[in-house]
């Protein structure tokens, strides 16, 4: 083999080798264990959760920055009318206690919660314990706990991309100050906040790539206050890319989600039904109508043959 070819087989040996090992390593990351306890009648939901992989946790480790899960995470699956569950918001499908590693699922209310299903869901709970632990358990804003939350879920559709664009439309500067006290309202107040929280932390995540929520953890864990944990993994304030984030919902940005969301996808096939059905029913009634007159015209010329009193009847 010549000598060139050998260099550059070895260099290309070597490439696959560390990807490999790259590839290895993140697959290495361990996940937190799981355990789960619910009652009888919701034995089904319990066996659902049960079979979930640790690889469905290993996001959350990685937005976290997390290289050890620390002690099993406990889940318990509860009922709406249980003490739990009135103790939680009446729209909380899921409640995380990080500090003490604890997760409650009310699994009737999950079809209303913004995951909708029952992974996405746990892994939503358990990134909140996840942050608690990589935060050492130092407070963190309710946005940027949940935003990473929902990132360790599932990804963006266009329901999400539509709940943004309303609260967008709705109050197109809402400040992050606010957004944390927006958790304890209600309807669509909650939605807003979960919907901009979600969006700003994608947009970090964008901008200042995947690992940056871990390093504003690592450094509120050595007991920075948050806004200097932010500049210090970002190189800059958190007012400043809190502006930059909102000029770039122009107009246009507002708009596109709304327009291609399935809500208004349903709303503009309804409309396009009502208009065949009320173009339908005018074409049938100028028919009728046409009947009609037809009809009036048939019965005329037979009153205008019929014999009168002064006629002739051979």
């Amino acid at each position: 083999m010549p000598r060139g070819v050998g260099i550059h087989a070895l260099l290309a040996l070597f490439a696959v080798m560390l990807l490999f090992g790259r590839v290895a390593g993140a697959a290495e990351i361990p996940a937190p264990r799981i355990e789960i306890t619910a009652p009888p009648e919701l034995a089904g939901a319990a066996a659902e959760l049960a079979r979930i992989g640790p690889e469905a946790f290993r996001r959350g480790m990685r937005l976290t920055g997390l290289t050890e899960p620390g002690p099993p995470i406990r889940v318990f699956l509860a009922h709406p009318d249980s003490p739990a569950g009135r103790a939680a918001p009446s729209w909380a499908a899921g409640v995380a206690q990080g500090a003490v590693g604890v997760v409650t699922l009310f699994p009737a209310r999950v079809r209303r919660s913004p995951d909708r299903r029952l992974l996405p869901l746990l892994q939503h709970e358990v990134a909140h314990v996840l942050v608690a632990r990589a935060a050492r358990g130092r407070p963190v804003p309710r946005w940027f706990d949940e935003g990473l939350a929902m990132a360790a879920g599932r990804p963006l559709d266009v329901g999400d991309r539509a709940r943004v664009a309303l609260a967008v439309l709705t109050d197109s500067r809402l400040p992050l100050a606010r957004l944390d006290a927006a958790f304890a309202g209600h309807g669509g107040d909650v939605e807003a906040a979960y919907a901009l929280s979600r969006d700003f932390v994608a947009h970090l995540l964008a901008e200042f790539g995947e690992e940056v929520g871990a390093e504003i953890l690592a450094e509120v864990a050595r007991d920075v206050p948050f806004p200097a944990a932010f500049h210090a993994a970002t190189g800059q304030p958190l007012a400043t890319v809190e502006a930059d984030y909102w000029r770039r919902r122009t107009l246009w940005d507002r708009w596109l989600p709304v327009a291609t969301s399935a809500l208004t996808l349903w709303i503009g096939i309804t409309l396009l039904a009502l208009l065949a059905f009320h173009r339908r029913r005018a074409r049938t009634a100028a028919i009728h109508a046409r009947w009609e007159e037809e009809e009036r015209e048939r019965a005329l010329e037979r009153l205008r043959g019929w014999p009168g009193e002064d006629d002739t009847v051979n």
